[in-house]
């Protein structure tokens, strides 16, 4: 047999090609009977449907939304935050029929995930803010949604209430008593290693990072408190681990740690205990975001909770209603909303050793 087209199924069922058609994309226009049948006849031809790229230009849309994420896929895979997050975003489209296409700032020979990937709108995930692809989408002017991004006018956003979450954080720890108080953070751009008070603006790597320095300092500067800052390229465990050597090495070591995640929390308190020292007893330890990680620890660790999956669903909701805002010609709905972040006090930490 030939090449199977709509119009070969509506020959052997004895209908018109539209009603084929409809089977596919409008079923609600025929009854289940003759839908079923047709579907029936179309899988014993072996015709799996309307191509999807003819039916994207018909339709004038591409049924695929895109994400912009700064780290390579592997490492996004390797974070149980983001793989929430991505999840939530799934659950969330489901029931629009929308896919899910992740691009990253890698780009393969000429191709530029931002500028030449097909898609219907798309969400910016904690990006850096000098990176090309932002610029991409923009000049797109596909309808977008900034997650953990600076608010942009005009543009929705979902941000989480990091610097209040980050004060409380730290505050904590003022009030348990600590005077020696550590910082591990990560970032592409800039200096890594120790970094002094001086030169704290080496440290900032996007909103999110901006938003936790600045929430942390809130409360460590009037206690009269200077942060050690340690600073590595990535946000996994194993930097975590890299950066508590830096501070632990110290002459007057730290006997606390602030940590931008529960990844660099997790590396941190490994090595605490490969250096012979006990969480919490010699060093407390705060981690961000209560990931599925922090209850599992030992010490299970205090931290910053936000709600990752809430953050997932509203991103998605509100790229949905700004395509649809598009398609429409309405103007896009451009609510920014900020999320709670809530101090989780678990095991980790404690007053300091007299």
């Amino acid at each position: 047999m030939g090449r199977v087209t709509l119009q070969t199924i509506a020959d052997r069922v004895g209908v018109s090609r539209m009603t084929v058609s409809n089977a596919f994309s409008r079923p609600d226009q025929l009854s289940p009977t003759l839908r079923d049948r047709i579907l029936a006849v179309a899988d014993e031809l072996g015709y799996v449907g309307p191509d999807p790229a003819a039916r994207a230009l018909a339709k004038g849309t591409t049924g695929a939304v895109g994400i912009l994420l700064t780290d390579s896929l592997s490492q996004a895979f390797s974070d149980e935050v983001a793989t929430t997050f991505l999840g939530a975003i799934a659950d969330e489209l489901a029931s629009t029929g929308l896919g899910l296409t992740l691009l990253t700032t890698n780009t393969a020979g000429n191709v530029i995930p931002a500028r030449d990937v097909a898609m219907d709108g798309a969400m910016v995930y904690s990006c850096d803010p000098e990176n090309l692809g932002v610029d991409w989408l923009l000049r797109r002017k596909i309808p977008l949604v900034y997650v953990d991004q600076i608010p942009a006018d005009g543009i929705p956003a979902v941000n989480v209430a990091d610097r209040a979450g980050a004060r409380a954080a730290a505050q904590h720890l003022v009030d348990l008593g600590h005077r020696r108080v550590g910082v591990v953070t990560s970032g592409i751009r800039g200096r890594h290693g120790l970094i002094g008070p001086d030169d704290s603006a080496d440290v900032i790597d996007g909103y999110v990072a901006d938003q936790r320095l600045s929430g942390w300092l809130d409360a460590l500067t009037p206690a009269g408190i200077t942060p050690v800052i340690a600073r590595r390229p990535h946000g996994d465990p194993d930097s975590g681990y890299q950066a508590a050597q830096l501070l632990l090495a110290a002459e007057e070591p730290p006997t606390a740690i602030l940590c931008f995640s529960d990844a660099l929390a997790q590396g941190v308190m490994e090595a605490a205990v490969d250096l012979g020292l006990t969480v919490p007893d010699d060093l407390s330890v705060v981690g961000f975001d209560d990931s599925p990680a922090a209850a599992r620890m030992r010490p299970p660790l205090t931290t910053v909770r936000q709600d990752i999956h809430a953050k997932g669903h509203a991103a998605a909701a509100a790229l949905t209603r700004s395509i649809e805002a598009a398609r429409t010609g309405d103007d896009p709905p451009a609510e920014h909303l900020r999320l709670p972040a809530d101090l989780i006090v678990r095991a980790s930490t404690a007053a300091p050793r007299s």
